[in-house]
């Protein structure tokens, strides 16, 4: 079941962990080259929030955007190859960008690019968390940016909002803070609507937020949408989620004093253990598995595990430990896990009770298709 948590923005000043995730538009100034001056002044920032004892990821765009600038393209290209030629020559830029204000003030970065893959794979998701936790033990601030070069469209994350979010579910992030060029969440559209209003605290859960976000500009793939959705993601593992206009003069500093900027999107639950956290981000699935009307009831009510009884067909072409969505009869996703057979062997299975896996198989590794502790409803 989930829980309702007490937080609020008065928790920010005594908050240790924060991922700061930075936009395009931002750091380019809509597209006209890297803003040194203004990535300046954010590390100054940062490093004020360093010396006070908190952890900084930063999670920063701008790979693309700068390749653009200097390939002297006006344009945001459409066909990948050309993106990822782009981001290549861009990230560049944007590393020695950061590499040389953060020297300023003695603090070493560390240039960490992932793909969707590095969050997918248990153990390569285990070892990026290991990873980041050193650095930040080191006292270096990792800077985060998708793996443009090398990704392709099946397997992207879309935008950095969304990993951002899984960043701060890798290392149980206190606060994830979105900079974006609007001063938050409102009410409908500003760019259209004179009387919006700006929505300074709610629950990342409230279903209600979905119908107020807009689109995104042409450097940016997010636009407010991907970022509720971050805030969302990010409120599994207990992360509140700050999303708040990047030009307002010591911005940082506000959040962390605990002022009321931009929109505050407290978790709507408590944090879920380490393993659900990966389950609940896994964004590539392999299979899906449609449940009765009683294992669909039994997943919610009761969190038990699910057992093949409770199937009635199955979809894809997945291996035994791969992710697969389990969907009700409509459906609509009720949760996600790790299967303990093959599709062919779950085929073979479905609809059964477990004292008949073994005559049905000839063997029997799990009594459960998917056990509770590899199941995270959503």
């Amino acid at each position: 079941m989930k829980q309702a948590t007490e937080k609020n923005r008065q928790d920010l000043k005594k908050s240790r962990r924060w991922v700061v995730k930075i936009g395009s538009a931002l750091l380019t100034a809509d597209g006209s080259g890297l803003d040194q001056e203004a990535i300046a002044d954010w590390v100054k920032q940062i490093a004020a929030l360093r010396t006070q004892g908190r952890e900084i990821v930063l999670v920063s765009s701008g790979a693309v955007a700068e390749g653009m600038k200097r390939l002297g393209w006006t344009k945001r290209p459409h066909t990948l190859f050309e993106q990822q030629a782009a981001a290549a020559v861009g990230q560049m830029g944007l590393v020695q960008a950061y590499e040389s204000c953060f020297q300023q003030h003695d603090i070493h970065t560390a240039q960490v690019l992932l793909t969707h893959e590095d969050l997918s794979d248990r153990q390569r998701y285990l070892n990026a968390r290991s990873t980041l936790r050193s650095l930040l033990g080191l006292g270096v601030v990792p800077v985060v940016n998708e793996n443009d070069t090398v990704v392709t469209d099946e397997i992207r994350f879309g935008d950095n909002d969304t990993l951002a979010a899984l960043v701060a579910n890798l290392i149980e992030a206190d606060a994830l803070i979105i900079l974006t060029d609007q001063q938050g969440l409102f009410d409908k559209d500003p760019r259209t609507n004179s009387d919006a209003k700006l929505v300074h605290e709610a629950s990342a859960e409230d279903e209600a937020l979905e119908q107020m976000v807009g689109g995104s500009g042409d450097l940016g793939r997010g636009g407010m949408l991907t970022k509720l959705r971050a805030a969302r993601l990010a409120s599994r593992s207990g992360t509140a989620t700050v999303i708040t206009h990047g030009r307002t003069p010591e911005v940082l500093t506000q959040v962390r004093a605990g002022d009321e900027v931009g929109t505050y999107l407290q978790p709507g639950q408590v944090p879920l253990v380490a393993r659900k956290q990966w389950l609940a981000g896994h964004l590539q699935l392999q299979g899906k598995l449609t449940l009765d009307d009683g294992a669909v009831k039994v997943l919610r009510d009761s969190g038990r595990s699910l057992l093949p009884v409770g199937v009635v067909a199955v979809e894809g072409n997945f291996k035994r430990g791969e992710a697969v969505a389990c969907v009700d009869g409509q459906g609509k996703e009720i949760a996600r896990g790790l299967v303990n057979y093959s599709s062919e062997e779950t085929s073979k299975i479905m609809g059964r009770p477990s004292s008949e896996l073994e005559s049905v198989l000839g063997y029997v590794d799990e009594a459960e298709l998917i056990h509770r502790d590899n199941l995270v409803l959503c």
